[in-house]
């Protein structure tokens, strides 16, 4: 069992501010990336924001690790009393402690709130990302906009989109003509019907680069496409799709939460948030899934290796924060 310890005046107290702060701004700099994320397919690459704070949660949490190995006194031992009984000069002066249960249990119930946020807002990532492709952020450079075009010749590589022997779309190969614009614009097109001579369609397309085709797709809002703007779960079927993967994977993960955050001891709370192994093992995977995203994020492609270490490292953090909240159910 860990030892609790008043720390010195000095540089000691300085080491024990980084700690704080150091989670602090990396628990402020991952919120910010994962909003980021809720709506950063449409715009164009790279995609910087979610990129930089990134960077930032994850050099906090290699920087809040390095710190707790700083504080460990022996082997296996850790300062875990961090200011005193009274949080020291500044819990003294708001009559406040930094090692109150209610504290320990609001600051592990904002970690988790965090935590359900990015898997939520991850998985939000990973179903969005693929949306504006090569072809899109060329339309939308060349000046792309949004018009109402009529299919003029008999669709081609017809296809049918199953979902669990449902038939959700069409896939096809379209020419449509567009008022004001092109007569003959080609374009591969996903559609909730199967088209035919006469069928009407959205059509994103350039009318300085008409060589360029157009794009189709109903589950998508190809207006916001067009704009290039930030916009979490936009008009069409895709922006509802990801906002119920998003509630449903908030809740599910919330549910956990809440269990964990009231059935956990204070005091072994407060071992997890201190224990320089266990952050280290935190940091680590922060940076690996850092690593993955990267050129996803940059908008060049990522290899399998770099997706998978983005996919499972960030899942492996999960896990791994919830086996260790488990161990701690029922301790004092």
């Amino acid at each position: 069992m860990c030892a609790y310890e008043k720390p010195r005046e000095g540089s000691e107290g300085e080491v024990l501010w980084t700690v704080r702060l150091s989670g602090l701004v990396g628990w402020v700099a991952a919120a910010v990336a994962c909003w980021w994320l809720l709506g950063v397919a449409a715009t164009p690459r790279p995609w910087t924001g979610p990129l930089v704070w990134g960077t930032v949660a994850a050099g906090c949490a290699v920087v809040r690790a390095g710190a707790l190995w700083g504080l460990r006194r022996g082997p296996g031992r850790v300062v875990l009393e961090k200011a005193g009984e009274s949080g020291g000069a500044l819990g003294r002066a708001l009559g406040f402690s930094f090692d109150s249960a209610g504290w320990i249990r609001a600051r592990n119930g904002a970690l988790w709130l965090l935590v359900t946020f990015a898997c939520g807002a991850l998985f939000v990532g990973l179903m969005t990302a693929t949306t504006g492709d090569e072809r899109v952020a060329a339309l939308r450079d060349a000046g792309g906009r949004v018009s109402t075009a009529t299919v003029v010749e008999r669709p081609r590589a017809v296809r049918e989109d199953l979902s669990e022997d449902v038939v959700r779309g069409y896939t096809s190969r379209l020419v449509v003509a567009v008022p004001d614009g092109p007569a003959r614009l080609a374009t591969r097109a996903y559609t909730h019907d199967e088209p035919r001579i006469g069928t009407e369609v959205e059509v994103l397309w350039a009318r300085s680069a008409p060589e360029l085709g157009g794009y189709v797709h109903e589950r998508e809002s190809l207006r916001t496409l067009a704009a290039g703007r930030w916009e979490a779960f936009p008009d069409g079927a895709n922006g509802r799709d990801a906002l119920l993967a998003f509630v449903l994977t908030m809740v599910t993960v919330g549910v956990f939460a809440l269990v964990f955050i009231f059935t956990s001891g204070p005091r072994a709370l407060q071992r997890l948030a201190w224990s320089a192994p266990l952050q280290t093992v935190y940091a680590a995977l922060i940076t690996a899934v850092l690593v993955g995203w990267r050129p996803l994020l940059l908008g060049g492609g990522a290899s399998p290796a770099e997706g998978l270490l983005g996919v499972c490292g960030f899942g492996l953090l999960v896990l791994t924060h919830m086996f260790m909240a488990g161990r701690s159910i029922g301790e004092k």
